[in-house]
């Protein structure tokens, strides 16, 4: 029965990891670029959600809106501001060094407002926990919520982009951004939209994240985002199951490691298995190779 609890809270952490690493996946499958600052937007909608709900008393779910509002806001801002004015630039490099800066702007700003200390998170999942087996398995809300949340977005994500115009000028322009653009579809507008649906999950996964585990802080969001982007890389950055398979497994992974191994050493396996799939398959377990045009 042990195992079947650490299995349902691999799954549960996984499906954080898989909402988090379908910002990366997205950015990168269309524009190119890994946004570095995608953990930070992360922490943001979580300290939105804690600044309405337990500073100012607003209802849970309003604060949730509230949250996901200021994210995609965020993000487009972030786009248009930083990456836009770059994303001709010679060197890729370039981009991912205003990545970082951008990373530790938003770092030192929520500093600057909330403090370095760490603070308690209310959950804002409305029900208590489901126990299985007269009692022997105890799952969560927050789990439930989590894992029904991660589901519901991939579906409603892979419908979206294979059903609607809007997700079909993603397809195109991650394709080929110059023929895309010949054939009428404005890709800075694409590139943007893109932005907005992940950081708009970002704050969703943000919450979830502060409600399975409810403490925050102005560092909550970066190493689940560097763990996010390691679930990308091993599911295949650039693809949508590959986000999914890639952060349920990871999840796992991480769970398992920290109960049958080493608490100490959970972090270690997690940094193990992208380098093992770098060596292995480097494109990851449903990533593509790209051919370059010359």
């Amino acid at each position: 029965m042990n195992f079947i609890s650490f299995l349902i809270n691999g799954l549960s952490l996984g499906s954080i990891y898989a909402i988090i690493a379908l910002g990366y996946t997205m950015v990168y499958g269309i524009a190119k670029m890994l946004n570095f600052a995608h953990g930070d937007v992360i922490m943001v909608g979580a300290f939105t959600v804690f600044w309405g709900v337990s500073m100012q008393g607003f209802d849970p779910f309003l604060s949730l809106l509230l949250s996901i509002t200021i994210c995609i806001i965020l993000g487009v801002t972030i786009e248009f501001i930083a990456y836009r004015p770059l994303r001709g630039a010679a060197s890729k490099l370039v981009v991912l060094i205003t990545a970082i800066g951008v990373s530790y702007f938003l770092q030192n700003l929520a500093l600057l407002i909330f403090g370095a200390s760490t603070k308690s998170f209310t959950s804002i999942v409305p029900f208590g926990p489901v126990r299985l087996f007269d009692g022997q398995i105890i799952i969560s809300s927050e789990t439930l919520v989590t894992f029904a949340a991660c589901l519901i977005i991939m579906t409603s994500l892979t419908l979206f982009i294979h059903k609607t115009k809007p997700g079909q000028a993603m397809l195109a322009v991650a394709e080929d951004k110059d023929a895309a653009q010949l054939m009428g579809i404005n890709v800075n507008g694409t590139i943007t939209l893109t932005f907005a649906i992940g950081s708009g999950l970002a704050a969703i996964a943000g919450v979830l994240l502060c409600s399975a585990y409810p403490v925050i802080s102005p560092y909550t969001g970066a190493m689940p985002g560097i763990k996010a982007f390691i679930a990308a890389v091993f599911g295949g950055i650039g693809s949508i199951p590959g986000a999914l398979i890639g952060g349920l497994l990871l999840g796992v992974i991480e769970i398992l490691g920290r109960a049958y191994i080493s608490t100490q050493l959970s972090d270690v396996i997690v940094f193990m298995v992208l380098i093992i799939v770098l060596l292995v398959k480097p494109t990851g377990l449903l990533g593509r190779k790209l051919q370059e045009k010359v």
